[in-house]
């Protein structure tokens, strides 16, 4: 986890030495042009980013024993990629990877555990560029994500024992949802806060329902 945090840091304090060459992209919607400015050359854009954030995570399930409804803070980071839908649209596509440590707290029969639920995990949101001048653009966005447990631990702090979340008497691994938030951008700079809203029953069994929520709070760089 350390080095992950480390490599991640390092691209983005790399990332704006690298956007002094400037690209085409600056924003998305700063290149709209009115139809009389339009050109036969004129193509969508392409941009790319990268993502660290702070994520605050619960899980929310019928089954005491893995109902973790206090929130637990994570790390999110990763990289994604926005497609311009057509050269004079102001409506933006982006996907891409993130690592999301999900989860949450809570407490059995007064025993305290935690839950960590580690995914990779793949957005797909729409976003409307609203440019404020130049520099400045605010992005609204909405969409859903697709995401994978790889690893976490649930631990019971009382009898010091832990567990793979994802094993028999976890969770199953497959998750799913709705993605909805607003970012802003200053030149490069990037900042978004948004929730992941948790679709898909993540128990094992299917007489109860357990499903993620995560508020995040994120910050990159796109180029």
């Amino acid at each position: 986890m350390n080095r992950l945090i480390i490599v991640v840091m390092s691209l983005m304090l790399a990332a704006p030495v690298a956007a002094q060459v400037r690209s085409s992209y600056h924003s998305p919607a700063r290149h709209y042009r009115p139809p009389h400015q339009s050109s036969a050359f004129d193509e969508p854009e392409i941009y790319y980013g990268l993502r660290l954030g702070l994520g605050l995570a619960t899980v929310n399930s019928d089954d005491h024993r893995l109902d973790g409804g206090s929130i637990q803070a994570g790390l999110n980071a990763g990289a994604v990629v926005g497609f311009q839908l057509g050269y004079r649209s102001p409506v933006y596509l982006e996907t891409g990877l993130l690592f999301a440590a999900k989860g949450g707290e809570g407490n059995y029969n007064g025993s305290k555990f935690t839950y960590g639920l580690n995914y990779l995990e793949v957005p797909l949101v729409m976003k409307y560029a609203i440019d404020i001048d130049n520099a400045l653009s605010i992005q609204p966005f909405f969409g859903g994500f697709l995401a994978l447990g790889v690893g976490g631990k649930i631990k019971d702090f009382d009898n010091r024992h832990a567990y793979s979340s994802f094993d028999d008497d976890g969770f199953q691994r497959f998750d799913a949802g709705l993605r909805a938030g607003c970012g802003i951008q200053y030149d490069h700079l990037y900042g978004e806060i948004g929730y992941d809203f948790g679709l898909a029953n993540i128990n094992r069994d299917y007489f109860d329902s357990s499903h993620t929520g995560m508020f995040f709070i994120t910050i990159g760089v796109n180029f």
